[in-house]
Protein backbone atom coordinates (compact mmCIF):
# COMPACT_ATOMS: atom_id res chain seq x y z
CA UNK A 1 0.00 0.00 0.00
CA UNK A 2 1.40 3.37 -1.03
CA UNK A 3 1.86 5.87 1.77
CA UNK A 4 2.07 9.52 0.77
CA UNK A 5 4.16 12.22 2.39
CA UNK A 6 1.14 13.58 4.25
CA UNK A 7 0.40 10.16 5.74
CA UNK A 8 4.03 9.80 6.84
CA UNK A 9 3.94 13.25 8.45
CA UNK A 10 0.80 12.34 10.39
CA UNK A 11 2.43 9.16 11.67
CA UNK A 12 5.52 11.10 12.74
CA UNK A 13 3.35 13.67 14.53
CA UNK A 14 1.46 10.89 16.32
CA UNK A 15 4.72 9.24 17.37
CA UNK A 16 6.11 12.51 18.72
CA UNK A 17 2.86 13.23 20.54
CA UNK A 18 3.04 9.80 22.18
CA UNK A 19 6.64 10.42 23.22
CA UNK A 20 5.91 13.80 24.75
CA UNK A 21 3.04 12.22 26.66
CA UNK A 22 5.44 9.67 28.15
CA UNK A 23 8.00 12.21 29.35
CA UNK A 24 6.67 12.30 32.95
CA UNK A 25 6.91 8.50 33.13
CA UNK A 26 10.44 8.57 31.70
CA UNK A 27 11.48 11.12 34.30
CA UNK A 28 9.91 9.03 37.06
CA UNK A 29 11.78 5.98 35.81
CA UNK A 30 15.05 7.92 35.92
CA UNK A 31 14.20 9.12 39.42
CA UNK A 32 13.65 5.52 40.56
CA UNK A 33 17.22 4.76 39.51
CA UNK A 34 18.58 7.84 41.24
CA UNK A 35 20.62 5.93 43.81
CA UNK A 36 22.21 3.80 41.08
CA UNK A 37 23.02 6.88 39.00
CA UNK A 38 24.62 8.65 41.96
CA UNK A 39 26.57 5.52 42.84
CA UNK A 40 27.94 5.36 39.29
CA UNK A 41 28.71 9.08 39.39
CA UNK A 42 30.73 8.70 42.59
CA UNK A 43 32.68 5.73 41.19
CA UNK A 44 33.39 7.49 37.89
CA UNK A 45 34.18 10.83 39.51
CA UNK A 46 36.71 9.43 41.99
CA UNK A 47 38.91 8.04 39.20
CA UNK A 48 41.38 10.65 37.86
CA UNK A 49 41.14 10.77 34.07
CA UNK A 50 43.26 13.55 32.66
CA UNK A 51 43.48 13.32 28.88
CA UNK A 52 45.67 10.38 27.92
CA UNK A 53 45.27 8.75 31.34
CA UNK A 54 41.70 7.46 31.12
CA UNK A 55 42.57 3.74 31.29
CA UNK A 56 41.19 3.14 34.81
CA UNK A 57 38.01 5.03 34.03
CA UNK A 58 37.64 3.08 30.76
CA UNK A 59 37.88 -0.19 32.70
CA UNK A 60 35.15 0.97 35.06
CA UNK A 61 32.90 1.90 32.12
CA UNK A 62 33.43 -1.53 30.58
CA UNK A 63 32.75 -3.27 33.89
CA UNK A 64 29.48 -1.36 34.32
CA UNK A 65 28.37 -2.16 30.78
CA UNK A 66 29.27 -5.82 31.23
CA UNK A 67 27.13 -5.89 34.37
CA UNK A 68 24.28 -4.93 32.02
CA UNK A 69 24.99 -8.06 29.97
CA UNK A 70 26.79 -6.26 27.15
CA UNK A 71 30.00 -7.27 25.42
CA UNK A 72 32.17 -4.24 26.20
CA UNK A 73 35.63 -3.72 24.76
CA UNK A 74 38.44 -1.18 24.64
CA UNK A 75 40.06 -0.17 21.36
CA UNK A 76 43.65 0.81 20.70
CA UNK A 77 43.18 4.50 21.52
CA UNK A 78 41.41 3.75 24.81
CA UNK A 79 37.74 4.12 23.86
CA UNK A 80 35.35 1.98 25.95
CA UNK A 81 32.40 0.78 23.91
CA UNK A 82 29.53 -1.70 23.75
CA UNK A 83 26.44 -2.29 21.63
CA UNK A 84 22.95 -2.74 23.02
CA UNK A 85 21.39 -4.85 20.23
CA UNK A 86 18.17 -3.62 18.66
CA UNK A 87 15.22 -5.80 17.73
CA UNK A 88 15.66 -5.29 13.99
CA UNK A 89 19.33 -4.22 14.04
CA UNK A 90 18.46 -1.77 11.26
CA UNK A 91 21.27 0.75 11.48
CA UNK A 92 22.55 2.17 14.73
CA UNK A 93 22.31 5.17 17.03
CA UNK A 94 25.41 6.49 18.72
CA UNK A 95 25.34 7.75 22.31
CA UNK A 96 28.73 8.99 23.51
CA UNK A 97 30.35 10.79 26.41
CA UNK A 98 34.00 11.79 26.64
CA UNK A 99 35.76 10.17 29.57
CA UNK A 100 38.66 12.57 30.05
CA UNK A 101 38.73 15.58 32.35
CA UNK A 102 41.12 18.44 33.06
CA UNK A 103 42.18 16.94 36.40
CA UNK A 104 44.98 14.48 37.12
CA UNK A 105 45.87 12.36 40.13
CA UNK A 106 47.55 15.29 41.89
CA UNK A 107 44.06 16.71 42.55
CA UNK A 108 41.80 15.37 45.29
CA UNK A 109 39.07 13.35 43.53
CA UNK A 110 36.87 12.71 46.55
CA UNK A 111 33.23 13.12 45.48
CA UNK A 112 30.84 14.67 47.97
CA UNK A 113 27.11 14.05 47.66
CA UNK A 114 25.27 16.76 49.56
CA UNK A 115 21.72 17.94 49.91
CA UNK A 116 20.72 18.37 46.29
CA UNK A 117 24.24 18.60 44.83
CA UNK A 118 27.25 16.51 43.91
CA UNK A 119 30.71 18.06 44.05
CA UNK A 120 34.07 16.87 42.79
CA UNK A 121 36.88 17.36 40.32
CA UNK A 122 35.54 16.92 36.79
CA UNK A 123 32.01 16.09 37.94
CA UNK A 124 30.38 18.46 35.43
CA UNK A 125 32.86 17.87 32.60
CA UNK A 126 32.34 15.03 32.14
CA UNK A 127 31.96 12.46 34.91
CA UNK A 128 28.19 12.88 34.97
CA UNK A 129 27.92 12.26 31.22
CA UNK A 130 29.92 9.04 31.64
CA UNK A 131 27.79 7.92 34.59
CA UNK A 132 24.62 8.42 32.54
CA UNK A 133 26.12 6.38 29.70
CA UNK A 134 26.85 3.50 32.11
CA UNK A 135 23.33 3.61 33.57
CA UNK A 136 21.44 3.91 30.28
CA UNK A 137 21.07 0.16 29.47
CA UNK A 138 19.55 -0.55 32.89
CA UNK A 139 17.20 2.43 32.62
CA UNK A 140 15.96 1.36 29.19
CA UNK A 141 15.36 -2.14 30.51
CA UNK A 142 13.44 -0.91 33.57
CA UNK A 143 11.29 1.27 31.33
CA UNK A 144 10.56 -1.64 29.00
CA UNK A 145 12.16 0.14 26.05
CA UNK A 146 13.72 -2.00 23.31
CA UNK A 147 14.94 -0.03 20.33
CA UNK A 148 14.79 -1.42 16.80
CA UNK A 149 18.21 0.07 16.05
CA UNK A 150 21.46 -0.97 17.71
CA UNK A 151 22.50 1.49 20.38
CA UNK A 152 26.26 2.11 20.40
CA UNK A 153 27.46 3.23 23.83
CA UNK A 154 30.83 4.94 23.55
CA UNK A 155 33.03 6.35 26.29
CA UNK A 156 35.44 8.31 24.12
CA UNK A 157 39.04 8.80 25.18
CA UNK A 158 41.57 11.53 24.42
CA UNK A 159 39.09 14.25 23.67
CA UNK A 160 40.37 17.45 25.29
CA UNK A 161 43.24 19.79 24.51
CA UNK A 162 46.10 18.49 22.42
CA UNK A 163 44.37 15.12 22.03
CA UNK A 164 42.05 16.93 19.60
CA UNK A 165 39.16 14.40 19.67
CA UNK A 166 41.52 11.51 18.94
CA UNK A 167 39.20 8.89 20.45
CA UNK A 168 36.08 9.99 18.62
CA UNK A 169 37.93 10.50 15.35
CA UNK A 170 39.35 6.98 15.58
CA UNK A 171 35.94 5.47 16.29
CA UNK A 172 34.26 7.27 13.38
CA UNK A 173 37.01 6.27 10.96
CA UNK A 174 36.85 2.60 11.94
CA UNK A 175 33.08 2.18 12.25
CA UNK A 176 31.69 0.45 9.17
CA UNK A 177 27.94 0.41 9.81
CA UNK A 178 25.28 3.02 9.25
CA UNK A 179 24.87 5.53 12.09
CA UNK A 180 21.42 7.13 11.83
CA UNK A 181 22.22 9.89 14.32
CA UNK A 182 24.42 10.60 17.31
CA UNK A 183 23.85 12.13 20.73
CA UNK A 184 26.84 13.51 22.63
CA UNK A 185 26.17 13.64 26.37
CA UNK A 186 27.68 16.34 28.57
CA UNK A 187 27.10 16.75 32.28
CA UNK A 188 26.06 20.39 31.91
CA UNK A 189 24.14 22.45 31.03
CA UNK A 190 20.52 21.26 30.95
CA UNK A 191 18.97 22.93 27.92
CA UNK A 192 22.17 22.91 25.92
CA UNK A 193 21.37 22.28 22.27
CA UNK A 194 24.37 22.03 19.98
CA UNK A 195 23.85 20.92 16.40
CA UNK A 196 26.52 22.86 14.53
CA UNK A 197 30.29 23.10 14.82
CA UNK A 198 31.99 26.47 14.95
CA UNK A 199 35.15 27.24 13.04
CA UNK A 200 37.98 27.11 15.55
CA UNK A 201 41.76 27.09 15.72
CA UNK A 202 43.90 26.69 18.83
CA UNK A 203 47.59 27.46 18.58
CA UNK A 204 50.65 27.76 20.78
CA UNK A 205 53.49 30.10 19.80
CA UNK A 206 56.88 29.28 21.32
CA UNK A 207 59.55 31.96 21.62
CA UNK A 208 63.21 31.02 22.24
CA UNK A 209 66.22 33.29 22.49
CA UNK A 210 69.75 32.31 21.54
CA UNK A 211 71.98 31.10 24.35
CA UNK A 212 74.86 33.33 23.28
CA UNK A 213 73.11 36.63 24.02
CA UNK A 214 73.68 38.62 27.22
CA UNK A 215 71.06 37.93 29.87
CA UNK A 216 69.58 41.42 29.92
CA UNK A 217 69.14 41.55 26.15
CA UNK A 218 67.75 38.06 26.08
CA UNK A 219 65.19 38.90 28.75
CA UNK A 220 64.04 42.09 27.05
CA UNK A 221 63.80 40.44 23.68
CA UNK A 222 61.83 37.32 24.68
CA UNK A 223 59.16 39.23 26.56
CA UNK A 224 59.18 42.06 24.05
CA UNK A 225 58.80 39.67 21.12
CA UNK A 226 55.77 38.02 22.72
CA UNK A 227 54.33 41.46 23.45
CA UNK A 228 54.77 42.44 19.80
CA UNK A 229 52.99 39.27 18.65
CA UNK A 230 50.11 40.10 20.98
CA UNK A 231 49.96 43.69 19.69
CA UNK A 232 49.73 42.58 16.06
CA UNK A 233 47.13 39.91 16.83
CA UNK A 234 44.94 42.52 18.51
CA UNK A 235 45.13 44.62 15.33
CA UNK A 236 43.59 41.86 13.20
CA UNK A 237 40.19 43.12 12.00
CA UNK A 238 37.38 40.72 12.85
CA UNK A 239 33.67 41.02 11.97
CA UNK A 240 31.04 41.63 14.61
CA UNK A 241 28.63 39.34 12.77
CA UNK A 242 28.75 36.42 12.33
CA UNK A 243 30.26 36.17 15.77
CA UNK A 244 34.06 35.95 15.66
CA UNK A 245 36.60 36.12 18.47
CA UNK A 246 40.31 35.86 19.13
CA UNK A 247 41.04 34.89 22.72
CA UNK A 248 44.55 35.17 24.14
CA UNK A 249 44.29 32.37 26.65
CA UNK A 250 47.70 32.17 28.33
CA UNK A 251 51.14 33.73 28.17
CA UNK A 252 54.17 32.38 30.02
CA UNK A 253 57.65 33.91 30.26
CA UNK A 254 60.01 34.04 33.20
CA UNK A 255 59.76 33.12 36.87
CA UNK A 256 61.01 36.10 38.82
CA UNK A 257 61.76 39.86 38.80
CA UNK A 258 65.42 39.66 37.82
CA UNK A 259 66.28 36.21 36.44
CA UNK A 260 67.02 35.96 32.69
CA UNK A 261 64.33 34.61 30.37
CA UNK A 262 65.31 32.19 27.63
CA UNK A 263 61.88 31.14 26.38
CA UNK A 264 58.19 31.92 26.57
CA UNK A 265 54.91 30.90 25.02
CA UNK A 266 51.55 32.27 23.98
CA UNK A 267 48.36 30.23 23.67
CA UNK A 268 45.36 31.51 21.77
CA UNK A 269 42.08 30.43 20.28
CA UNK A 270 40.24 31.79 17.24
CA UNK A 271 36.53 31.10 16.71
CA UNK A 272 34.12 32.19 14.01
CA UNK A 273 30.61 31.33 12.88
CA UNK A 274 31.55 32.63 9.42
CA UNK A 275 32.39 29.73 7.13
CA UNK A 276 35.88 29.96 5.69
CA UNK A 277 37.11 32.76 7.97
CA UNK A 278 39.29 30.66 10.28
CA UNK A 279 41.66 29.61 7.44
CA UNK A 280 42.07 33.31 6.58
CA UNK A 281 42.79 34.20 10.19
CA UNK A 282 45.26 31.31 10.33
CA UNK A 283 47.14 32.74 7.37
CA UNK A 284 47.23 36.16 9.02
CA UNK A 285 48.58 34.61 12.23
CA UNK A 286 51.33 32.83 10.30
CA UNK A 287 52.28 36.14 8.68
CA UNK A 288 52.56 37.79 12.10
CA UNK A 289 54.78 35.01 13.44
CA UNK A 290 57.07 35.18 10.38
CA UNK A 291 57.26 38.98 10.50
CA UNK A 292 58.12 39.21 14.19
CA UNK A 293 60.66 36.36 13.95
CA UNK A 294 62.47 37.96 11.02
CA UNK A 295 62.46 41.47 12.47
CA UNK A 296 63.57 40.41 15.94
CA UNK A 297 65.98 37.63 15.07
CA UNK A 298 64.33 35.50 17.76
CA UNK A 299 63.06 31.98 17.07
CA UNK A 300 59.27 31.73 16.91
CA UNK A 301 57.51 28.42 16.26
CA UNK A 302 53.75 27.95 16.02
CA UNK A 303 52.03 24.63 16.73
CA UNK A 304 48.39 24.04 15.84
CA UNK A 305 46.80 22.27 18.80
CA UNK A 306 43.26 21.82 17.45
CA UNK A 307 41.21 22.82 14.46
CA UNK A 308 37.49 22.69 13.67
CA UNK A 309 35.49 23.52 10.54
CA UNK A 310 32.08 25.15 10.33
CA UNK A 311 29.19 22.78 9.61
CA UNK A 312 26.20 20.94 10.98
CA UNK A 313 22.51 20.49 10.38
CA UNK A 314 19.89 23.21 10.02
CA UNK A 315 17.67 24.61 12.75
CA UNK A 316 14.70 23.15 10.84
CA UNK A 317 16.12 19.61 10.73
CA UNK A 318 13.67 17.10 12.26
CA UNK A 319 16.30 16.09 14.83
CA UNK A 320 16.43 19.66 16.11
CA UNK A 321 12.70 20.39 15.93
CA UNK A 322 12.05 17.16 17.86
CA UNK A 323 14.64 17.98 20.51
CA UNK A 324 13.22 21.46 20.93
CA UNK A 325 9.70 20.05 21.28
CA UNK A 326 10.80 17.59 23.97
CA UNK A 327 12.51 20.40 25.86
CA UNK A 328 9.46 22.63 25.55
CA UNK A 329 7.14 20.01 27.02
CA UNK A 330 9.51 19.48 29.94
CA UNK A 331 9.86 23.18 30.60
CA UNK A 332 13.53 23.20 29.59
CA UNK A 333 14.67 26.42 27.90
CA UNK A 334 16.92 25.56 24.91
CA UNK A 335 20.33 27.20 24.86
CA UNK A 336 21.68 26.99 21.33
CA UNK A 337 25.47 27.03 21.18
CA UNK A 338 28.01 25.68 18.69
CA UNK A 339 30.25 22.76 19.58
CA UNK A 340 33.97 22.16 19.43
CA UNK A 341 33.63 18.67 20.95
CA UNK A 342 32.73 15.17 19.76
CA UNK A 343 29.82 16.49 17.72
CA UNK A 344 32.34 17.97 15.28
CA UNK A 345 33.50 14.47 14.32
CA UNK A 346 29.92 13.49 13.47
CA UNK A 347 29.41 16.67 11.47
CA UNK A 348 32.59 16.06 9.48
CA UNK A 349 31.13 12.69 8.40
CA UNK A 350 27.70 14.24 7.70
CA UNK A 351 26.07 12.25 10.50
CA UNK A 352 23.15 14.16 12.10
CA UNK A 353 23.88 14.77 15.74
CA UNK A 354 23.28 16.90 18.82
CA UNK A 355 25.02 17.59 22.08
CA UNK A 356 22.79 17.65 25.17
CA UNK A 357 23.44 18.61 28.80
CA UNK A 358 22.04 16.56 31.67
CA UNK A 359 21.78 18.95 34.61
CA UNK A 360 22.54 22.43 35.92
CA UNK A 361 25.65 23.66 37.62
CA UNK A 362 25.86 24.35 41.33
CA UNK A 363 28.37 26.39 43.28
CA UNK A 364 31.33 24.26 44.30
CA UNK A 365 33.85 24.88 47.06
CA UNK A 366 37.57 25.41 46.64
CA UNK A 367 37.27 25.71 42.87
CA UNK A 368 35.70 22.24 42.50
CA UNK A 369 32.89 21.54 40.05
CA UNK A 370 29.40 20.88 41.37
CA UNK A 371 26.09 19.85 39.78
CA UNK A 372 22.48 19.77 40.91
CA UNK A 373 20.81 16.40 41.45
CA UNK A 374 17.12 17.14 40.84
CA UNK A 375 17.43 18.39 37.23
CA UNK A 376 19.40 15.27 36.25
CA UNK A 377 16.23 13.25 35.90
CA UNK A 378 14.68 15.70 33.43
CA UNK A 379 17.93 15.63 31.46
CA UNK A 380 17.90 11.83 31.34
CA UNK A 381 14.22 11.79 30.33
CA UNK A 382 14.91 14.08 27.36
CA UNK A 383 17.83 11.84 26.35
CA UNK A 384 15.74 8.65 26.44
CA UNK A 385 12.84 10.28 24.59
CA UNK A 386 15.17 11.53 21.87
CA UNK A 387 16.70 8.07 21.47
CA UNK A 388 13.20 6.68 20.94
CA UNK A 389 12.33 9.46 18.50
CA UNK A 390 15.41 8.74 16.40
CA UNK A 391 14.68 5.02 16.52
CA UNK A 392 11.07 5.52 15.38
CA UNK A 393 12.07 7.67 12.40
CA UNK A 394 10.64 10.88 13.82
CA UNK A 395 14.00 12.62 13.27
CA UNK A 396 14.57 11.39 9.72
CA UNK A 397 14.64 13.80 6.79
CA UNK A 398 11.96 12.84 4.28
CA UNK A 399 12.28 13.29 0.53
CA UNK A 400 9.75 15.38 -1.29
Amino acid sequence: MFMGREDESMMEDDALLALTGRLPALREGALDLGDMLLSSLVMVGEIPARTGGEDKRARLVMDRLRECGLDAAEDEVGNAQAILPGRKRSGSILCCAHMDTLYGSEVDHTVMVGKGTVEGAGIADNSLGVAVLCTLPILLGRLGIRLDSDLILLGSAQSLGRANLRGMESFIERHTGDIRAGICVEGVDLGRLSYQSVGMLRAEIQCRAGDGEPAGIREDRVIGVLAEVVRLIEEIPIPGQPRTSINLGAIHAGNSFHLPVSEGSLRLEMRSAMSGLIPQLHERLEEIVRKVALESGISLDMEIIARRSNGGIAFEHPLITTTRRLMEVMGIVPEVRPSVGELCSLIAKEIPGVTLGITRRARGTGGREAVRIEPMFSGIAQLVALLEAIDQGVCDVRDG
